[in-house]
């Protein structure tokens, strides 16, 4: 079932203090148009340049995941990624004046509320998701983590933490509809050990952190040395330990909030993908490198998925719609120069059609002699004559109108074609017709390899004698 693309209803703005920077930052989300995605737009520097959020564009994946894109950055991305994707959002601009996004409490709430508060609007055309075909598995041996995306109706995610440690011991979380994110999710906070937030202090990485945006899990000895530099830091008159083993000053909100804080960045860096997944991801022991090193993996098949979806099938045992008799009812091509054999299907806006390249082709004898193969531009012009079958079926007298080309972008040569093979095209026309004027684009197959493919535009005109 087809679901509508979502973007906000209206502006909407947040602020607050970057985790590892302290430097306030103001984060402005603006509703985008359809197939626009998310892309963050640095403000603060000159151009103001934007950097989209995809996996391709992962830099850095230490204390949370960075992405850059020539000489912008943007840091700690995932929560607020984990938020939009958490209330179905799939086309937002947001325009930050930082490098890095505010850590607020340390979950993806804030930034939901404050997406809430925006509204959400449906747009006019459907999501495109990327459909989790077969089992995808990524694995670390020596971190010992493993990601694996697996069939499912709806996105579901599910995950094990265990890090060998007494105080938080062997945790899992799931999140089976996407619609309990905000609920069962989006408030866990960050987390780390007592060991990991010495070192952070002690690089000072950790300017904008308090007692209220992390969870701290005391997996060492708390000497009254490093309780007097949690109290410095802090900013705390008293600091201790709980029976649950974590710093004071939070409670938990949930027993297994560090397993369902690890889900919320699954799903944060996991939008980097560029398209909402429809499948069920179960992640043990994930983190930023293993996250986004498996959304770039899953980015790679959805690619891999779409070219094949768009490979048109042909069944030479089907009966054409047109075979060639019937083509030079609508064509004025002639042998040697009609390059068309039959029409498999045509609707009003695209039209599959198929040529046998043989050795007898009269080009081959020059080109090449004892090496044939098939001139680009003849492969150009036989889908130009496929698209011409489509804008002529548009009239009612199709022998009365000729076709001329106006313009041709973006050709591209794939493979070589030679004797023996059977050109496959697939017109899709990417404008209604308007003056004459046909604009469509085309691709050229040999089997499942693309060939040849080209933007085109042309014009149909009525003989005036006719």
């Amino acid at each position: 079932m087809s679901k509508p693309q979502n973007t906000l209803s209206q502006s909407v703005k947040i602020s607050g203090f970057g985790l590892h920077t302290g430097a306030e930052v103001s984060l402005h989300f603006q509703p985008a148009a359809v197939d626009y995605g998310v892309v963050f737009k640095r403000v603060d520097l000159d151009g103001a340049p934007e950097v989209p959020a995809l996996a391709s564009f992962v830099t850095h994946t230490e204390r949370g995941t960075t992405l850059e894109k020539g000489a912008a950055a943007v840091s700690t991305v995932e929560h607020v990624l984990a938020a939009l994707t958490g209330l179905d959002i799939d086309n937002c601009l947001i325009e930050v004046d930082g490098p890095e996004m505010p850590i607020m409490d340390g979950s993806s709430l804030p930034f939901v509320k404050v997406l809430e508060e925006a509204g959400t609007q449906a747009q006019d055309k459907d999501k495109q998701y990327f459909e989790i075909k077969e089992s995808i598995r990524f694995y670390d041996a020596e971190e010992d983590v493993e990601l694996i995306a697996v069939p499912a109706d709806e996105y579901q995610v599910s995950v094990m933490v265990d890090y060998g440690t007494k105080v938080l011991g062997s945790q899992s979380a799931q999140l089976n509809k996407m619609s309990d994110f905000k609920s069962e999710i989006a408030p866990c906070r960050t987390f780390s050990f007592l060991h990991e937030l010495e070192l952070l202090l002690d690089h000072g990485l950790i300017r904008g952190g308090d007692l209220n945006n992390a969870i701290v899990y005391v997996d060492q000895e708390l000497s009254p040395e490093k309780l007097e530099k949690l109290k410095k830091a802090f900013k705390k008159d008293q600091v201790s330990v709980k029976s649950n083993g974590i710093l004071d000053n939070l409670d938990l909100h949930f027993t297994n909030e560090a397993a369902r804080h690890k889900l919320l960045d699954v799903i944060g860096d996991l939008r980097l993908v560029g398209a909402p997944i429809k499948g069920k991801i179960i992640a043990s022991k994930p983190g930023h490198k293993a996250n986004t090193t498996f959304a770039k993996l899953l980015a790679k098949a959805m690619k891999e998925q779409m070219q094949r979806a768009d490979i048109p099938a042909y069944d030479p045992d089907q009966k054409p719609v047109y075979n060639v008799t019937e083509i030079q009812h609508i064509l004025p091509h002639r042998p040697p120069f009609l390059l068309v054999d039959k029409v498999m299907e045509i609707s009003e806006d695209h039209v599959m059609a198929v040529k046998s390249v043989t050795m007898n082709e009269p080009f081959f004898e020059g080109h090449f002699p004892g090496a044939p193969v098939m001139p680009g531009v003849l492969q150009v012009e036989a889908m130009a004559q496929a698209g011409g079958i489509l804008a002529l079926s548009t009239v009612p007298d199709p022998e009365n109108y000729l076709t001329y080309f106006l313009k041709i972008d973006n050709v591209r040569f794939k493979k070589q074609v030679v004797p023996g093979d059977t050109l496959i095209f697939k017109l899709v026309m990417t404008e209604p017709i308007r003056r004459g004027i046909v604009k469509m684009t085309g691709k050229a197959y040999v089997g499942s390899s693309l060939v040849c493919e080209a933007e085109m535009m042309a014009q149909i005109v009525k003989e005036k004698n006719k």
